[in-house]
């Protein structure tokens, strides 16, 4: 008797709104630079191989290496936990990636960006970055940041420079070099868990072979360099996690995590009219998707999911939600009308669809999921001044469903022009996809609609 009464006591969800507006596909694509993305398994649970593009050894574990040669530009991004092992809750893991030149020449590489952090450190050489309880919307004084992706990200976005990283190494042929060599400590921790984040810009003169391996090292101390090259020629794995729903299956979606290389690095693309020259201030309001996904198109039949040239079986198939691809956008905005006209532009969560539904669906109350910590760099702006705009940036915590909040707003005059330039590297932690708006500053009120079915499983 009790239970039913109580259920009819819960209050309905309430119905999501929806924005009547444009929705099109975000113009441009993804270059095709080679970008390592190792995030599986996110919690590591053994020691063992992570990712590995060295060639395969006969005799040993076949699913070991990947087989790619990396040469010229490529990146890596590499986001991980580590919750302890039960019979040492104190321990440290290291996290190292290793190189070897293919061939019997040396190879030089350079880093050209780089940055890492902890969840939270317990040695103040390690940069960190809690999960702080931030406001919607803050201004970026370039320390603002709530987790490590969101603080690699934001390093990387305003060109700042990682101390730990070297800028250069120089690997000599037929020897495994250890590029960086990261500890992931839980001790003193509350709970024990703890999260890095390295994301990695590169330059090669010549072809090498590179992986990420996790490694024990004895008591607090690191593990040696043999130890690594030892554990990377064993073929042990680390125990991968999150098995993906096969691509083009139906029903219930499973996203899965990332352990491949992928190729795009890149989001490049200018917005305007077709056929025209500029953006017409009169198509507003209007959103472009970002990190666009299957079934996470918002209508606009665009999937932006960089596409993985090799990958580990039981992992995700394609790099779903884009994470550390940088996304450059320009908007050369023009204003045909005889009447002055102020937009706002702003970085919205909406709640995820597939379908077109006539525009975007929000939430009167967003959700309590944060999905998506970071920083937006902006060109173009009212307040920018001289013949390039000053670049504002901001640092945004939208939850589930969240509209706005503007980031600014874009004032023209009849006949006026502007140049927006939009930049983010699309950060760990966050959940796809986001959209890019231009907004009139009196919007018509979202309509209330019915509940949409469960969403799928978010990656």
């Amino acid at each position: 008797m009790t239970l039913p009464l109580l259920l009819a006591a819960t209050p309905p969800a309430p119905a999501p709104l929806l924005r009547p507006q444009a929705v099109e596909a975000l113009p441009g694509k993804l270059d095709s630079v080679l970008l390592i993305n190792d995030n599986n398994p996110e919690l590591i649970s053994g020691p063992g191989i992570l990712l590995s593009t060295f060639p395969k050894v006969p005799g040993q574990n076949p699913s070991a290496h990947l087989d790619l040669p990396l040469n010229g530009r490529f990146d890596l991004f590499s986001h991980h936990v580590y919750a302890g092992k039960p019979e040492s809750l104190d321990s440290t893991l290291w996290l190292a990636v290793l190189a070897e030149p293919r061939g019997d020449q040396p190879v030089n590489l350079s880093l050209l960006a780089g940055s890492t952090a902890l969840s939270q450190a317990t040695d103040a050489s390690q940069p960190q970055a809690p999960f702080l309880p931030l406001p919607a919307l803050m201004r970026q004084d370039g320390a603002t940041y709530s987790g490590p992706g969101s603080r690699v990200a934001t390093e990387l976005l305003l060109r700042q420079r990682n101390a730990l990283l070297p800028n250069r190494w120089t690997l000599a042929p037929g020897q495994i070099s250890t590029l960086v060599l990261l500890p992931l400590p839980v001790r003193g921790l509350d709970p024990l868990l703890n999260g890095r984040n390295l994301q990695l810009r590169l330059q090669s003169d010549g072809p090498l072979s590179l992986a990420s391996v996790a490694a024990f090292g004895e008591a607090e101390q690191p593990p040696s360099a043999e130890a690594l090259q030892a554990l990377l020629r064993s073929g042990l794995m680390s125990p991968k996690e999150h098995e993906p729903t096969p691509r083009g299956a139906s029903g219930r979606m499973v996203y899965s995590r990332v352990s491949g290389v992928q190729v795009g690095s890149t989001w490049s693309g200018t917005i305007t009219d077709p056929k025209r020259s500029c953006l017409s201030a009169s198509r507003a309001p209007i959103s472009w998707p970002i990190a666009s996904l299957e079934r996470g198109r918002l209508g606009t039949g665009q999937v932006q999911t960089a596409e993985l040239k090799a990958f580990y079986p039981g992992t995700a198939w394609a790099a779903h939600g884009n994470y550390g691809v940088a996304y450059d956008i320009s908007i050369p905005l023009c204003n045909r009308s005889k009447a002055p006209v102020t937009l706002q532009l702003a970085l919205e969560s909406p709640l995820k669809s597939d379908q077109a539904i006539g525009g975007l669906r929000f939430q009167a109350k967003p959700g309590s999921a944060v999905m998506f910590r970071g920083s937006v760099e902006v060109s173009g702006l009212d307040g920018s001044s001289g013949s390039r705009p000053s670049r504002q940036s901001f640092h945004l915590v939208q939850r589930s469903g969240q509209q706005g909040p503007s980031l600014g707003s874009i004032s023209l005059a009849p006949g006026g022009e502007r140049q927006l330039r939009v930049r983010l590297i699309y950060p760990a932690d966050a959940t796809p996809p986001q959209v890019l708006s231009l907004l009139p500053e009196a919007i018509e009120a979202p309509v209330k609609q019915s509940p949409a079915p469960p969403a799928s499983l978010q990656p």
